[in-house]
């Protein structure tokens, strides 16, 4: 018999995410983030689930040509643009798109003049790749002159928090104004709280998967289903008494009697091993949470409440029934770290 541990990918949960994208931004083409795996929920996977995308970004070349190889047409953009002049001809044959952020990239356009889209990326305040304000106008009309197709775009650095966007917004209006060009500016958060900001391609990434990017409002809220759940079994179950310690370092005491379980999953499988004691799990499809130090193959609950609860008995890490955002706010983390952890030796496993 195998180690129960699952990812478990939700098919129809990716469709039906795509879907509420399209509602938050009706009159936007959609490019799903797909990098890092998607989001560790397998990239061909995902792209397969989300066909009904306009395009695909991802982070490299391999990436893009894995897609095109598996017969998706869409426009697919490398966000990180290429990173040397040697790919070109790689973008040439594969028909990627590349986004624009550095001079020394206009630099091998122009010697080479292949015939991509290409992205022109402005640093309007994130400070992390893109053309200073200053700089933008004229790499866009240095740009002009590789006759390609041309999109610009920024990114939002608190979409997601109580900055907001408006300055980043205003800028980015100011630089694009005359240009007459397509333009993008909207991740996950954007898309959902800015309606303004969906210009005529939107990006969403981690509302793809089911999880909420903004602080204050749950996945649920905003008709988002979780793409993945990862599950296991108590393999071991015990009583121990008042004054007994749980795990390497005792770092958990308990406090009276009481039932704990032990379930395979530890920091191996991605599961982040700062976890504290109280971070939610549900056994048996109620909310009971991890205590003691998480292992390396295993973490322990509390089953004080769930008598029932016995070897074989079904755990959900994250996913249905427990979001994913529940446990990387108690692990003092984000979603998107968690679903990108969860490690190769996990089984990945789809369901409808």
């Amino acid at each position: 018999m195998s180690r129960p541990l699952r990812s478990i990918i939700h098919l129809s949960a990716l469709r039906h995410n795509l879907a509420v994208a399209k509602k938050y931004a009706p009159l936007s083409r959609i490019m799903a983030v797909i990098k890092a795996n998607g989001y560790g929920h397998g990239m061909l996977r995902v792209a397969r689930a989300l066909e009904e995308a306009d395009g695909f970004a991802v982070l490299t070349v391999q990436e893009g040509v894995a897609l095109r190889e598996a017969g998706f047409a869409q426009e697919i953009l490398l966000l990180e643009g290429f990173f040397a002049a040697g790919e070109l001809p790689l973008l040439v044959q594969y028909r990627l798109a590349s986004v624009v952020h550095s001079p020394w990239q206009i630099d091998a356009l122009l010697q080479t003049r292949p015939a991509i889209p290409l992205w022109l990326k402005a640093n309007t305040g994130m400070n992390r790749l893109g053309f200073q304000p200053e700089d933008f106008t004229a790499a866009l009309q240095r740009l002009r002159q590789a006759e390609a197709d041309v999109t610009l775009m920024t990114h939002f650095a608190c979409a997601d928090e109580a900055g907001g966007i408006s300055g980043q917004l205003f800028q980015f209006e100011q630089l694009t104004a005359h240009a007459c060009l397509p333009c993008s500016m909207a991740n996950s958060a954007a898309l959902l709280g800015y309606p303004e900001t969906c210009a005529d391609w939107v990006r969403p990434g981690i509302m793809l998967y089911g999880a909420s990017p903004l602080p204050h409002q749950d996945a649920t809220e905003l008709g988002l289903q979780p793409a993945m759940t990862l599950s296991s079994e108590i393999i071991s179950t015990r009583n121990i008494r008042a004054g007994e310690a749980v795990g390497y370092g005792g770092t958990f005491k308990a406090s009276s009697d009481m039932r704990i379980g032990t379930v395979a999953c530890g920091y191996a499988d991605g599961y982040p091993r700062h976890a504290p004691t109280g971070t939610p799990v549900l056994v048996n499809g109620r909310r009971s949470r991890v205590i003691g130090r998480v292992s390396m193959d295993m973490l322990n609950v509390d089953l004080s409440n769930i008598l029932e609860a016995a070897i074989g008995s079904p755990v959900t890490l994250w996913g249905k029934g427990l979001p994913v955002e529940d446990v990387a706010s108690a692990a003092g983390t984000i979603s998107y770290e968690l679903l990108c952890a969860v490690a190769q030796r996990v089984p990945m496993v789809e369901a409808q």
